[in-house]
């Protein structure tokens, strides 16, 4: 019988240790078995990390190259760079099935026991030993590691309670209960946010990673456990909360940087990937392709913004939720105005500040109505970085002699007139607004290429936010939407407390 192609339903038929044996099974440490499925997987061009975009030349490959290394890795990178998920997926490398000792609380391979339990119960039954199948989907342990993490939950303690039921001596292996490390072996351990663990928690990993040495109450013992290690860090843990100690640290043999998406159409990927929108008319709200865009424009604009803290980092989950809040901001106008179909808004972007202001940190923490107004900014700014890839920008068009294209809509607005969008307009009344301000529509069919029908009162109102962000217009948030109107007569019509709604740029 040849084990290696045994199917998993053949595999867990064999019940004895007697049985593997014959089946010609033979033991394997879970970094070779990572290092030659990911061979196999090489070889037949599959991906490992599905769903992990971005990552194609840069990190999957050091992870790749750690793995055939054998060696244990520290995932170091900001916040929503997928550390964990790149760490959990490693799993699929794991051969389907391994079988165990039944009943061994260290899921000893049955040729290669560890824990005094499996070695008296193979002693006492030999070739009836029993074994059980262990899938690969549950050889993983994640902990998180916080200052109240201790030696007792990592490596293990004396338990009073086992010694006194089974009437053991404290001097018998056996009233060891075992930490979160040693019940690991044979599998994938993780700990996120090593820095966060305290320096005498991280000293004692150091011989387990290298000697497999662990010491518990007094109790020196040579367990060679057989982990994949997978650590993750946090730049901004190194200065802000603790580092990992230099000792461990070179233990751990390949150290991988992360990062941000590179543009905007990994970020897209990413964020369609994984919105929540479950349960959402997805075919009953239209997103023009420039609005997936914006959303991705916003992070951008967050991660380099002066107002954000950049140690801190601005996590792919400020897109994911800014999505599904632009969605709802959709949705929700629908249901209100008894609509069946809509389209999403630049005006919908204010219903994305709530998913923005909790996944930045401000470089300076003030009131809490700071976040809102550098998340109303960062919104301001991704229309205004969008806005030149579409229509020509306000400022050299204003000192060009080829005449200016939007001369017809600001003198409009000069005349004192003014536009609300409002969030909760149905789209009859949306489309009457836009069209009210002369010269807006022939803007836009001239000078944005390839104009679908059903996006022109889109870029109509996209048009009016990218003058204002470019000084040429005044634009106000309102409780119940935006006021557009022109810039200069706006200036002398401010009342107390208005002067927030100009940026120093605008004045």
């Amino acid at each position: 019988m040849d084990y290696q192609k045994l199917t998993p339903h053949e595999l867990t038929q064999i019940k004895t240790l007697g049985q593997l044996k014959a089946a010609g099974y033979q033991p394997k440490s879970i970094k070779e078995e990572l290092r030659d499925n990911l061979i196999l997987k090489i070889k037949r061009k599959e991906n490992v990390f599905e769903g992990i975009w971005g990552y194609e030349d840069t990190v999957i490959p050091d992870i790749e190259r750690a793995i055939l290394s054998r060696h244990n890795i520290n995932l170091l990178g900001l916040r929503g760079q997928a550390k964990t998920r790149i760490a959990r997926m490693m799993t699929h490398l794991l051969d389907e099935y391994v079988p165990v000792v039944f009943g061994s609380e260290l899921n000893d391979d049955p040729l290669a026991p560890l824990s005094t339990y499996a070695k008296e119960k193979i002693e006492e039954k030999g070739d009836d030993t029993p074994i059980s199948w262990w899938h690969r989907d549950d050889r993983y342990t994640e902990k998180l590691a916080t200052p109240d993490v201790s030696v007792a939950d990592l490596i293990g303690d004396v338990d009073p309670i086992k010694a006194a039921t089974m009437k053991l001596s404290y001097n018998d292996e056996r009233v060891i209960h075992y930490g979160l490390v040693p019940r690991s072996h044979r599998s994938i351990f993780v700990i996120n946010e090593l820095p966060d663990l305290q320096a005498r928690i991280q000293v004692a990993l150091f011989n387990i990673l290298q000697e497999g040495d662990i010491q518990i109450r007094g109790f020196k013992l040579r367990l060679p456990l057989d982990i994949q290690f997978v650590f993750t860090a946090n730049p901004e843990d190194y200065t802000n909360r603790g580092s990992i100690v230099t000792p461990l640290k070179d233990r751990i043999e390949s150290q991988i940087i992360t990062h941000y998406p590179k543009s905007i159409e990994i970020g897209r990927r990413i964020t369609e990937q994984e919105a929540n929108l479950k349960g959402k008319p997805l075919d009953n709200i239209y997103v023009p392709e420039l609005m997936k865009d914006l959303i991705e424009q916003i992070a951008i604009e967050a991660r380099a913004s002066e107002y954000v803290d950049e140690k801190s980092g601005v996590s792919a989950r400020l897109t994911i939720s800014a999505y599904e809040n632009l969605m709802s901001a959709a949705e929700r106008r629908m249901y209100m105005n008894g609509e069946s179909n809509t389209m999403v808004r630049i005006a919908d972007l204010i219903g994305v500040i709530p998913a923005i202001t909790g996944k930045v940190e401000l470089v300076y923490e003030g009131e809490q109505e700071g976040a809102g107004i550098v998340a109303y900014s960062l919104i301001g700014k991704a229309i205004r970085s969008q806005f030149v890839n579409y229509f020509p920008s306000p400022e050299q068009k204003k000192k060009s002699k080829e005449g200016n294209p939007y001369v017809i809509p600001l003198a409009w607005f000069g005349e004192g007139n003014e536009l609300d969008i409002l969030a909760s307009q149905s789209d009859k009344e949306y489309k009457t607004a836009l069209n009210s301000v002369p010269g807006l529509e022939e803007v836009v069919t001239q000078l944005v290429k390839s104009l679908p029908e059903k996006e022109k009162e889109f870029f109509m109102e996209f048009a009016l936010h990218g003058l204002a962000e470019y000084s040429q217009l005044s634009k106000k948030m309102l409780d119940t939407g935006l006021k557009f109107k022109d810039l200069f007569s706006s200036m002398f019509d401010m009342g107390p407390g208005d002067e927030d709604d100009f940026e120093e740029d605008d004045l």
